[in-house]
Protein backbone atom coordinates (compact mmCIF):
# COMPACT_ATOMS: atom_id res chain seq x y z
CA UNK A 1 0.00 0.00 0.00
CA UNK A 2 1.28 3.67 -0.66
CA UNK A 3 2.59 6.08 1.66
CA UNK A 4 -0.90 8.06 0.74
CA UNK A 5 -3.33 5.38 0.33
CA UNK A 6 -1.77 4.75 4.42
CA UNK A 7 -2.70 7.96 5.10
CA UNK A 8 -6.02 8.94 4.28
CA UNK A 9 -6.91 4.70 3.64
CA UNK A 10 -7.54 2.12 1.29
CA UNK A 11 -10.25 4.37 -0.64
CA UNK A 12 -11.15 2.31 -3.52
CA UNK A 13 -15.37 2.23 -4.74
CA UNK A 14 -16.54 0.47 -1.53
CA UNK A 15 -14.50 2.23 0.59
CA UNK A 16 -16.11 5.05 2.45
CA UNK A 17 -15.11 9.35 1.96
CA UNK A 18 -13.65 11.09 4.40
CA UNK A 19 -15.61 14.45 5.33
CA UNK A 20 -13.83 17.56 4.69
CA UNK A 21 -13.03 18.21 8.21
CA UNK A 22 -11.65 14.61 8.68
CA UNK A 23 -9.48 15.45 5.64
CA UNK A 24 -8.42 18.16 6.43
CA UNK A 25 -7.21 17.16 9.97
CA UNK A 26 -5.14 14.28 8.33
CA UNK A 27 -3.52 16.71 6.01
CA UNK A 28 -2.71 18.59 8.93
CA UNK A 29 -1.18 15.62 10.88
CA UNK A 30 0.75 14.96 7.79
CA UNK A 31 2.60 17.98 7.65
CA UNK A 32 3.38 17.82 11.46
CA UNK A 33 5.00 14.37 10.79
CA UNK A 34 6.95 15.53 7.54
CA UNK A 35 8.14 18.34 9.35
CA UNK A 36 9.73 16.40 12.61
CA UNK A 37 11.23 14.65 9.30
CA UNK A 38 12.97 17.47 8.41
CA UNK A 39 13.81 18.76 11.50
CA UNK A 40 15.92 15.11 11.92
CA UNK A 41 17.49 14.87 8.41
CA UNK A 42 18.96 18.89 9.05
CA UNK A 43 20.54 17.78 12.34
CA UNK A 44 21.91 14.42 10.58
CA UNK A 45 23.60 16.21 7.54
CA UNK A 46 24.93 18.73 9.80
CA UNK A 47 26.27 15.37 12.26
CA UNK A 48 27.16 14.04 8.90
CA UNK A 49 29.20 17.47 7.88
CA UNK A 50 30.94 17.75 11.06
CA UNK A 51 32.22 13.98 10.85
CA UNK A 52 33.67 14.95 6.87
CA UNK A 53 35.69 18.07 8.27
CA UNK A 54 37.18 16.11 10.84
CA UNK A 55 38.38 13.27 9.24
CA UNK A 56 39.51 15.17 5.95
CA UNK A 57 43.06 14.89 6.47
CA UNK A 58 43.09 11.87 8.75
CA UNK A 59 40.27 9.48 7.40
CA UNK A 60 39.57 10.25 3.93
CA UNK A 61 37.76 6.92 3.41
CA UNK A 62 35.30 8.01 6.88
CA UNK A 63 35.08 11.30 5.20
CA UNK A 64 34.22 10.42 1.98
CA UNK A 65 31.27 8.09 3.40
CA UNK A 66 30.23 11.05 5.55
CA UNK A 67 29.74 13.28 2.61
CA UNK A 68 27.53 10.17 1.01
CA UNK A 69 25.52 10.04 3.75
CA UNK A 70 25.38 13.74 3.84
CA UNK A 71 23.58 13.61 -0.26
CA UNK A 72 21.23 11.63 0.50
CA UNK A 73 19.95 12.97 3.48
CA UNK A 74 19.74 16.18 1.21
CA UNK A 75 17.78 14.30 -1.06
CA UNK A 76 15.41 13.12 1.02
CA UNK A 77 15.14 16.28 2.50
CA UNK A 78 14.10 17.92 -0.80
CA UNK A 79 11.78 15.53 -1.68
CA UNK A 80 10.02 16.25 1.47
CA UNK A 81 9.93 19.96 1.03
CA UNK A 82 8.08 19.20 -2.25
CA UNK A 83 5.77 16.89 -0.23
CA UNK A 84 4.75 19.55 1.74
CA UNK A 85 4.64 22.07 -0.49
CA UNK A 86 1.89 19.66 -2.47
CA UNK A 87 0.25 19.20 0.96
CA UNK A 88 0.03 22.58 1.75
CA UNK A 89 -1.85 23.15 -1.64
CA UNK A 90 -4.33 20.58 -0.83
CA UNK A 91 -5.13 21.46 2.50
CA UNK A 92 -5.53 25.00 1.57
CA UNK A 93 -7.92 24.22 -1.35
CA UNK A 94 -9.43 21.54 0.45
CA UNK A 95 -10.36 24.40 3.92
CA UNK A 96 -11.82 27.06 0.88
CA UNK A 97 -13.62 24.65 -0.66
CA UNK A 98 -15.05 23.98 2.99
CA UNK A 99 -15.82 27.09 3.73
CA UNK A 100 -17.52 27.46 0.22
CA UNK A 101 -19.50 24.94 1.20
CA UNK A 102 -20.64 26.13 4.39
CA UNK A 103 -21.04 29.62 3.46
CA UNK A 104 -23.44 28.26 0.66
CA UNK A 105 -25.57 26.13 2.91
CA UNK A 106 -26.22 28.91 5.13
CA UNK A 107 -27.12 31.13 2.50
CA UNK A 108 -29.66 28.54 1.24
CA UNK A 109 -30.82 28.04 4.74
CA UNK A 110 -31.49 31.96 5.03
CA UNK A 111 -33.34 31.63 1.72
CA UNK A 112 -35.49 29.25 3.03
CA UNK A 113 -36.10 31.36 6.25
CA UNK A 114 -36.41 34.25 4.08
CA UNK A 115 -38.99 32.56 1.82
CA UNK A 116 -40.85 31.13 4.64
CA UNK A 117 -41.13 34.69 6.64
CA UNK A 118 -42.47 36.30 3.27
CA UNK A 119 -44.83 33.08 2.59
CA UNK A 120 -47.82 34.53 4.23
CA UNK A 121 -46.97 38.45 3.48
CA UNK A 122 -49.50 39.87 0.60
CA UNK A 123 -47.79 42.79 -1.02
CA UNK A 124 -51.27 45.04 -1.41
CA UNK A 125 -51.90 44.14 2.48
CA UNK A 126 -48.44 45.83 3.27
CA UNK A 127 -49.01 48.74 1.23
CA UNK A 128 -52.39 49.19 2.76
CA UNK A 129 -50.78 48.93 6.05
CA UNK A 130 -48.10 51.29 4.92
CA UNK A 131 -50.67 53.91 4.12
CA UNK A 132 -53.00 53.13 7.45
CA UNK A 133 -49.63 53.90 9.34
CA UNK A 134 -48.77 57.29 7.29
CA UNK A 135 -52.81 58.73 8.27
CA UNK A 136 -52.16 57.55 11.38
CA UNK A 137 -49.21 59.32 11.60
CA UNK A 138 -50.44 62.48 10.01
CA UNK A 139 -53.53 62.44 12.48
CA UNK A 140 -51.51 62.46 15.89
CA UNK A 141 -49.32 65.25 14.34
CA UNK A 142 -52.11 67.27 13.32
CA UNK A 143 -53.76 66.56 17.53
CA UNK A 144 -49.99 67.55 18.85
CA UNK A 145 -49.64 70.78 16.75
CA UNK A 146 -53.79 71.36 17.94
CA UNK A 147 -52.42 70.60 21.66
CA UNK A 148 -49.44 72.97 21.69
CA UNK A 149 -50.93 75.82 20.12
CA UNK A 150 -51.31 78.64 22.88
CA UNK A 151 -54.58 79.59 23.75
CA UNK A 152 -55.32 83.17 24.71
CA UNK A 153 -59.07 83.33 25.33
CA UNK A 154 -59.84 83.30 21.67
CA UNK A 155 -57.99 87.09 21.33
CA UNK A 156 -55.65 87.06 18.58
CA UNK A 157 -52.59 90.15 18.42
CA UNK A 158 -51.52 91.30 15.76
CA UNK A 159 -47.24 91.31 15.53
CA UNK A 160 -47.29 94.73 13.63
CA UNK A 161 -49.30 96.77 16.46
CA UNK A 162 -47.54 95.53 19.29
CA UNK A 163 -44.05 95.95 17.70
CA UNK A 164 -45.54 99.46 17.50
CA UNK A 165 -45.85 99.91 20.92
CA UNK A 166 -42.97 98.40 21.90
CA UNK A 167 -40.99 101.47 19.66
CA UNK A 168 -43.14 104.05 21.33
CA UNK A 169 -42.14 102.74 24.51
CA UNK A 170 -38.85 102.60 23.45
CA UNK A 171 -38.76 105.93 22.08
CA UNK A 172 -40.33 107.32 25.37
CA UNK A 173 -37.88 105.91 27.98
CA UNK A 174 -35.06 107.32 25.53
CA UNK A 175 -36.55 110.96 25.87
CA UNK A 176 -36.80 110.55 29.71
CA UNK A 177 -33.18 109.73 29.71
CA UNK A 178 -32.35 112.62 27.43
CA UNK A 179 -34.08 114.95 29.79
CA UNK A 180 -31.90 113.53 32.66
CA UNK A 181 -29.13 114.43 31.16
CA UNK A 182 -29.70 117.97 30.19
CA UNK A 183 -31.05 118.73 33.62
CA UNK A 184 -27.42 117.54 35.03
CA UNK A 185 -25.36 119.71 32.78
CA UNK A 186 -27.45 123.23 33.53
CA UNK A 187 -26.85 123.08 37.14
CA UNK A 188 -27.03 126.91 38.80
CA UNK A 189 -23.61 127.92 39.71
CA UNK A 190 -23.15 129.08 43.51
CA UNK A 191 -24.18 132.40 44.60
CA UNK A 192 -21.32 134.88 45.24
CA UNK A 193 -21.02 135.89 48.67
CA UNK A 194 -22.10 138.83 49.67
CA UNK A 195 -20.35 139.78 52.68
CA UNK A 196 -16.77 141.61 51.86
CA UNK A 197 -13.66 140.04 53.44
CA UNK A 198 -12.20 142.05 56.07
CA UNK A 199 -8.76 142.27 54.13
CA UNK A 200 -11.38 144.12 51.62
CA UNK A 201 -13.61 146.54 53.64
CA UNK A 202 -11.65 149.61 54.16
CA UNK A 203 -10.94 150.03 49.96
CA UNK A 204 -14.66 149.35 49.55
CA UNK A 205 -15.73 152.02 52.40
CA UNK A 206 -12.98 154.34 50.32
CA UNK A 207 -14.97 153.83 47.22
CA UNK A 208 -18.28 153.92 49.02
CA UNK A 209 -17.32 157.69 50.03
CA UNK A 210 -15.65 158.74 47.02
CA UNK A 211 -19.15 157.97 45.43
CA UNK A 212 -21.01 159.58 48.16
CA UNK A 213 -19.24 163.09 47.62
CA UNK A 214 -19.62 162.82 43.31
CA UNK A 215 -23.15 162.40 44.07
CA UNK A 216 -23.62 165.23 46.71
CA UNK A 217 -21.24 167.09 43.83
CA UNK A 218 -23.86 166.49 41.20
CA UNK A 219 -26.80 167.40 43.68
CA UNK A 220 -24.98 170.65 44.34
CA UNK A 221 -24.48 171.56 40.63
CA UNK A 222 -27.89 170.89 39.33
CA UNK A 223 -29.86 172.86 42.07
CA UNK A 224 -27.93 176.22 40.91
Amino acid sequence: MSLLGKLFGAGGKGGKSASPQEAIQRLRDTEEMLTKKQEFLEKKINQELIIAKKNGTKNKRAALQALKRKKRYEKQLGQIDGTLSTIEFQREALENANTNTEVLKNMGFAAKAMKAAHENMDIDKVDDLMQDITEQQELAQEISDAISKPVGFGEEFDEDDLLAELEELEQEELDKNLLEIASTENVPLPNVPSNVPSAARPAVQKKQEEDEEDMKDLEAWAAN
